[in-house]
């Protein structure tokens, strides 16, 4: 290989290696928003309308980390507020949280099916859920779907 050809080589390897980090922070900023999207949702459920000093409670940050990422998910369309009155998640925003909590499920189900005890899978499922690509759900539900008792497996 000459010098030209291992510069070459070089550059296209770091270049491989900006774009994984690149992904790797792209994902953070996504894991992030649907972290918030999903604990709306849930507070919607039990409340009718969300606070932003709740979502800082149970998140565990600060009352202006909270009015920020708030007002990105305003910002992103996935929700809104009203005056003196709480958070509530669009359309957009309601579909986003039942995507994420369709994703958390199915990386539960893998995770459990290959043995690893349901409270563990939960926790580790938090993490894995945002960083999962589509085609790997795909792959890990046509695992299941083999594995569904009554297939003769």
């Amino acid at each position: 290989m000459t010098e030209r050809e291992a510069e070459a080589a070089e550059a296209a390897e770091e270049t491989a290696f900006e774009k994984r980090h690149r992904l790797a922070r792209a994902q953070r900023s996504t894991a992030l928003t649907e972290d918030y999207v999903e604990l709306i949702s849930d507070l919607m459920a039990l409340h009718g309308e969300v606070r932003v000093t709740e979502i800082a409670r149970r998140l565990g940050v600060s009352h202006p980390t909270a009015v920020k990422s708030v007002a990105r998910l305003k910002r992103d369309g996935y929700v809104t507020s009203r005056p003196y009155r709480g958070i509530f998640l669009t359309e957009e925003g309601g579909a986003l949280a039942d995507r994420v909590r369709a994703r958390h499920q199915l990386v539960v189900q893998l995770l459990v099916e290959v043995g690893v005890a349901r409270e563990d899978a939960e926790g580790d499922a938090e993490g894995i859920e945002h960083h999962v690509s589509d085609r790997t759900l795909a792959a890990f539900e046509r695992f299941l779907a083999r594995r569904k008792p009554g297939r003769g497996d």
